[in-house]
């Protein structure tokens, strides 16, 4: 089995929520209830007042820094589009598809269209101008779907795609590959509340159930989604237990692969 990480883009900043949703108050309102039940500390309180002056909630290229020491060749899902709190503007997003293309990073779509053909593929036109690529992915914002979206995103153009969670084996639909993905840190570290709801050993605990399942039923990849805005002291869980799961990995003999690299595998 080997391991494909990707990251899902879904703030770059604070102040692209203002008056638009209320994203940052509930934001606040979560981390006194984490603080207050104990799962994190004032230090780590302090730390996200602090990303609010600093008017940052993403951490890409320290992520990305991180992956490149461990060998870890990540693909960033980015957003074209506005929709379900993904607010950042088009200029913003044809920045850090620029910048993450220069660093060396396979980056495709963070899908909001889901349910319309001509929706769809307007995103993926949008994107492939924006990056001047002519292959990418996508995967879907909140991973949202209906009987549809695949076979729409396949005749959009779309070469693969990860927005279906579940334990099974990469499939074609179409000239399109979809790989579903065991492993998401909110899923892990959140669930079944709306806030952090598992300490450190809890979520690895939790981690090392999925991997064993994945093994026991032979799937030849372990998809992982961790979004970059989680990798800070101001989600000190998060980020450890990022940490923690490529390491732990790393020490189990798992090799790293892009979704293209895995396509090439699966097509040879």
């Amino acid at each position: 089995m080997k391991a494909i990480v990707s990251h899902d883009i879904d703030h770059l900043t604070l102040s692209e929520h203002y008056l638009k949703d209320l994203i940052v108050p509930k934001y606040f309102v979560r981390s006194y209830i984490e603080l207050f039940s104990g799962k994190i500390s004032v230090t780590e309180l302090f730390h996200r007042y602090a990303d609010v002056f600093r008017n940052q909630w993403q951490h890409i290229e320290s992520l990305h820094d991180f992956n490149t020491t461990h060998g870890v060749q990540a693909t960033f899902f980015i957003g074209v589009n506005n929709g379900v709190g993904l607010n950042y503007s088009q200029s913003q997003s044809a920045f850090w598809i620029q910048k993450m293309l220069e660093m060396g990073c396979e980056v495709g779509v963070h899908g909001i269209e889901f349910e319309n053909f001509d929706k769809i593929k307007t995103e993926y036109s949008r994107f492939k101008e924006l990056s001047n690529q002519q292959s990418f992915g996508t995967r879907m914002h909140y991973i949202r779907t209906n009987e549809h979206t695949f076979e729409n995103m396949a005749k959009a153009g779309y070469i693969f795609d990860s927005s279906e969670m579940g334990f099974k084996s990469p499939y074609k639909i179409g000239d399109m590959w979809e790989f579903p993905f065991q492993i998401m840190d909110g899923y892990i570290i959140e669930k079944p509340k709306q806030w952090q709801s598992k300490n450190f050993q809890q979520s690895c605990d939790e981690t090392k159930e999925i991997i064993d399942n994945a093994a026991d039923l032979n799937l030849p990849y372990l998809g992982i989604d961790f979004h970059d805005r989680y990798f800070s002291d101001a989600h000190k869980t998060w980020k450890d237990w990022y940490i923690w799961l490529i390491d732990y990995l790393l020490n189990q003999g798992i090799e790293f692969v892009s979704f293209k690299k895995a396509i090439k595998e699966l097509e040879s």
